[in-house]
């Protein structure tokens, strides 16, 4: 048992082992796949981001272009036309012919309010005339109702944006460096070699391009006027988004733009994107953050934000799980069938052991036996006739024991080498029994015990090897004389009866039966050890097992039908022909 429990336990940790590093390999591989997953989810994400910047950059690209190609007199509400060119900005001239600037009825649900700060510190707007100017707006253009709501936009604009902080946050009056403006928070870095900040140079570019085409308007136009027009550029000033811009006249500096309307914007650019990124945000960005930007527009200082991306299910079935099922599977299928094996093995060799000490038990009894009476009859040490007689008796008895012994391991052998010969002939159940019962009673004679026979009168026959159904009916007998012979009613009874088709030959005794332990072993062959053949009947636990295998060969089956304190019935079952 010590030896069987160390096999079972290296076999054990084996497994274990092979499990373990199986588990670790497939938790592996399934950290790869996932990581796999995570990063064709990233890569798709970052594919819509950058389709959705290029969305949102095209949508504002007309509103850029538009802002960038106003003429710095534009911002005037009225102004004389003849000199839009040359002295703008010098005292009007009575006779003058003013013409009212394109911003005055300018309505747009983007645009706030179109502002400008003038070389004396001043906020105006077109949109809100004064003076004469107003009295000449409102008799042709303009209603003084939205006058008047335009000069409280420009009364917010006031208090939110100072001429220094808009001068402050402008970077650049030059047209010839507006290319190199991606964004007037962030200096574009154009070392950086990353595909985000390459997609933004791109981006930043086609933005440029559709600003910078009315900056040639910007070069002195005569020898009597110089106007240097600065780049449109997208600020953040508090809660304000505008788009400005730095005009140097002969008379000053001006500071011209306009007020966006950040929620109309931000609504219509996230429309824009709806089947790209439903859960997007866009959030200001008012400070650096460092030279690469990260999800930025090119056109506004504002940031993309993707939201949250909805994981889809892991698939139940993908390749990496499948293979690890089917390799677990095998483990498993591997792990039982060495273990079925391993166990067969170790059963063979257990009960191989058992049979040599039930067999070398076996043979000591009756050798012993042989011993001791042939010495006492060649030394003449027994004179009496009778005496003679039972000890010839008792040697006949062994030799007849030891040859029944001999007969199963021969049988039994034969039948494991698939070589058992086919003497199968039909019998009629009473020719059967004229065959078999003369020998059977004799057997059970010998021990005492009375053979009773219950026989059928039906016309039906089997085909059967009577040799054998005799070996497996001595054996049964022979059991019933070994465990019985100490009951009250000594009688074995042998029935004969049909069922369906099939012919049964049923052999009962009145003994204590089978133990319950002994019923879960009863048809092993070889289950009976030396100490258990001591302890109980002799035999070396072989004649049901070769009994079974016997009546399985003809084609029928043997099994314990009933089993009690009142005796045990055995069914032998044969094919009727």
């Amino acid at each position: 048992m010590k030896r069987l429990g160390s096999v079972w336990l290296i076999f054990g940790l084996c497994v274990a082992l092979t499990a373990g590093a199986m588990v670790r390999i497939g938790s592996m591989a399934l950290s790869l796949e996932r990581a796999e997953a995570k990063a064709r989810r990233q890569a798709e994400l970052e594919e819509s981001l950058q389709l959705a910047l290029w969305r949102m950059d095209s949508a504002l690209a007309p509103l850029m272009a538009e802002e960038s190609a106003r003429p710095y007199f534009s911002y005037s509400p009225l102004y004389p036309a003849e000199r839009a060119f040359t002295c703008m900005f010098a005292e009007i001239q009575r006779g003058d012919v003013l013409v009212p600037s394109p911003l005055l009825t300018f309505m747009s649900p983007q645009i706030c309010l179109h502002f400008q700060y003038g070389p004396d510190g001043r906020l105006s707007s077109p949109q809100v005339p004064s003076g004469n100017m107003r009295d000449l707006a409102e008799s042709r253009y303009l209603a003084s109702e939205r006058i008047d709501r335009s000069a409280e936009r420009l009364g917010e604009l006031a208090h939110l944006v100072s001429r220094e902080c808009l001068a402050a946050a402008l970077t650049t009056d030059d047209p010839l460096l507006a290319n190199q403006i991606m964004n007037p928070a962030v200096a574009f870095d154009q070392q950086s070699q990353s595909k985000q900040s390459n997609e933004y140079q791109m981006r930043s570019r086609s933005t440029k391009i559709a600003q910078n085409a009315p900056t040639a308007l910007a070069v002195p136009l005569s020898a009597h006027s110089s106007v240097r027009q600065g780049p449109l550029q997208a600020i953040w000033i508090g809660n304000a988004l505008l788009l400005a811009r730095r005009v140097r006249v002969e008379e000053g500096t001006f500071l011209q733009g306009c007020w966006l309307d950040w929620d109309v914007i931000r609504n219509e650019l996230l429309a824009s994107t709806t089947d790209l990124l439903p859960q997007a945000s866009l959030i200001p960005v008012r400070v650096p953050d460092g030279p690469a930007p990260a999800r930025m527009l090119a056109s506004l200082p504002v940031r993309l934000i993707p939201g949250p991306i909805a994981e889809g299910p892991a698939p139940v079935w993908s390749p990496v799980r499948l293979a690890l099922g089917i390799a677990g599977a095998c483990l498993a299928l591997a792990a039982a069938a060495i273990a079925l094996l391993l166990r067969g093995a170790l059963g063979l060799s257990e009960r191989r052991g058992t049979f040599v000490s039930a067999v070398t038990h076996e043979l000591r009894t009756p050798l012993t036996t042989f011993r001791l009476y042939t010495e006492m009859l060649d030394e003449g040490m027994i004179d009496n006739p009778d005496t003679q007689r039972s000890y010839l008796k008792t040697l006949r008895s062994e030799a007849d024991r030891l040859g029944h012994l001999v007969e199963n391991v021969l049988a039994f052998a034969r039948l494991e080498r698939g070589r058992a010969a086919d003497n199968r002939e039909v019998v009629t159940p009473s020719e059967l029994l004229d065959r078999l019962v003369p020998r059977l009673s004799q057997r059970a004679g010998q021990a005492g015990m009375e053979l009773v026979v219950e026989s059928i009168d039906r016309p039906v026959s089997v085909r059967a090897d009577v040799s054998v159904v005799d070996q497996i009916l001595s054996n049964l007998v022979d059991n019933a004389v070994k465990y019985a012979r100490d009951a009250a009613d000594r009688r074995i009874h042998l029935a004969v009866g049909t069922s369906g088709g099939w012919l049964s030959l049923n052999v009962r005794d009145h003994g204590p039966g089978l133990p319950a332990q002994a019923i879960r072993r009863l048809f092993r062959p070889f289950s009976k050890s030396a100490h258990d053949a001591a302890q109980s009947a002799p035999g070396v636990g072989l004649g049901l097992a070769l009994s079974r295998r016997l009546s399985r060969a003809l084609g029928g089956d043997l099994r314990l039908s009933e089993n009690g304190p009142l005796g045990a019935e055995f069914v032998l079952t044969l094919p009727l022909a």
